[in-house]
């Protein structure tokens, strides 16, 4: 009989499967290069066939099977035991096909997001999903996470993105579904039964995702804002005198803001440190002097009448990369940390300004918290967290976890908007989820994955 390794080996070849020290030298996330990778073997696929024989091999010996895609998920989706077979997309990363007049792209689930900017941009069209992790983060994880970031508000999150997909299901089946049509009210929409849910249905190997005309404008302005209130006037005035074209507005607290732009960055700031709140606002559009000239405009009105304390435009392509690295480079952020714990959680907006202030005033004074760094989509009531602290005890990462996601289900709030469950927060799941949305939950497992290989412990357990 042959071994796991000898098995898999022969369904793709020796340069294809790493076992034993070979693989102990990978990794599961790309922030923790230095922790050695652990499973039974990892294997390099480059088609779903391939990817359907291996699922079928691990089905039958009831292997569990970890997938690995850009590996910069937050919530443990990448993390192993010792016992899993571990898949690999980085080689399924071809673009297949684009469809310029169809307003189409065809990919991979190992393209990286940055590769579709890159090549849609050429033929002046745009995939607007946008993050700071573009460029490594992979299609396949982005979808299977239903990733977010900076421009949800105007266009979504990456579920609305996607047209089709291809997915590989626990038994080995292949389900191929990659249409290319807006509207297709045949029955269940099966793809959405695997958009955001970590792997844990089955694996997607291909994807066909919307494009948008390239907006030939970009503009962008930072505010100091000294009211949360006023914040929510500034975005209904933003919004109102921008007539669709507001693309995303970021909120920024003087703990994110202050320490992005301090000495150990840098980056200078573009307005003063000492304000309450920072907002960062994009708009994308067609006429780029009179758009521009529009969002000056509304923001010396903004000005004039008390929602804004001070405020400045970005009047160069530099100044656009000044401002959106102070929101994006959050990982400099993470550097300045003892050590640091990361939260994604989403409120009504118009509960944001309080509810914050109640949860930073108890982290603060919590024995062991160093700092807590705040940002976030505030738009779409997306608000993250970095909190630095001085170890990583359990006592001290639950007692912090308690503050942030005890409040969220009193106010109807999500435990998390857009980076997932994983291992880290399925205890806290039932904040956001209902008993029946969560035996619900399980019966699709069951149904779809009866032997529960695809990522196992990730979500549910």
């Amino acid at each position: 009989m042959l071994t796991i390794t000898e098995k898999l080996v022969s369904i793709l070849d020796d340069s294809r499967v790493e076992w034993g020290e070979k693989l102990r030298e990978n990794y599961s996330h790309i922030w923790h290069m230095d922790v050695p990778l652990h499973g039974k073997a990892i294997c390099y696929p480059e088609t779903a066939t391939e990817i359907s024989e291996i699922i079928k091999f691990c089905h039958a010996e009831e292997l569990p099977i970890v997938v690995f895609g850009g590996r910069t998920n937050l919530v443990g989706g990448t993390e192993t035991t010792g016992e899993e077979v571990i898949l690999s997309m980085e080689r399924m990363n071809k673009i297949e096909s684009l469809d310029v007049l169809g307003r189409t792209i065809q990919v991979q689930a190992g393209v990286i997001l940055e590769d579709i900017h890159k090549t849609v941009d050429e033929h002046s069209l745009m995939f607007p999903l946008n993050f700071g992790a573009r460029g490594s983060a992979q299609i396949g994880g982005v979808i299977a996470s239903n990733a977010g970031g900076l421009r949800v508000f105007r266009f979504g999150t990456t579920r609305a993105q996607v047209l089709g997909l291809e997915m590989v299901l626990a038994d080995g089946s292949i389900i191929n579904s990659l249409k290319t049509i807006t509207k297709d009210n045949t029955g269940l929409d099966l793809k959405q039964l695997f958009i955001g849910t970590e792997g844990t249905l089955g694996i997607i190997t291909r994807a066909v995702l919307r494009l948008i005309e390239k907006p030939t404008s970009r503009n962008s302005a930072m505010a100091i804002v000294d009211d949360y209130t006023q914040v929510l006037n500034l975005l209904k005035h933003m919004e109102k005198g921008l007539a669709g074209t507001l693309s995303g507005f970021e909120l920024m607290w003087p703990s994110f803001y202050e320490t992005a732009t301090n000495d150990a960055t840098a980056i200078r700031p573009p307005l003063p440190h000492g304000g309450r709140y920072y907002v960062l606002m994009e708009s994308l559009g067609a006429e780029s002097e009179s758009d521009k000239q529009r969002m000056e405009d509304l923001l010396i009105r903004a000005m004039e009448e008390g929602m804004v304390s001070e405020g400045i435009m970005a009047h160069t392509q530099s100044d656009l990369k000044w401002f959106w690295t102070i929101r994006e480079n959050v990982h400099a952020i993470s550097t300045q940390c003892q050590y640091d714990q990361h939260f994604d959680i989403s409120l009504p907006v118009t509960l944001i300004g309080g509810e914050l202030e109640s949860i930073l005033t108890q982290l603060k004074t919590l024995r062991g918290v160093h700092a807590v760094y705040v940002f976030g989509h505030v738009a779409d009531g997306n608000i993250h967290l970095i909190v630095d602290k001085e170890d990583t005890s359990d006592a001290l990462r639950l007692s912090i976890n308690d503050i942030v996601y005890t409040p969220l289900k009193d106010m109807g709030g999500s435990i998390s908007a857009e980076h997932g469950i994983g291992i880290h927060k399925k205890a806290y799941l039932h904040l956001s989820r209902s008993e029946e949305e969560l035996a619900l939950m399980k019966l699709m497992k069951i149904t779809l994955d009866p032997k529960g290989i695809l990522n196992p412990g990730k979500i549910l357990d």
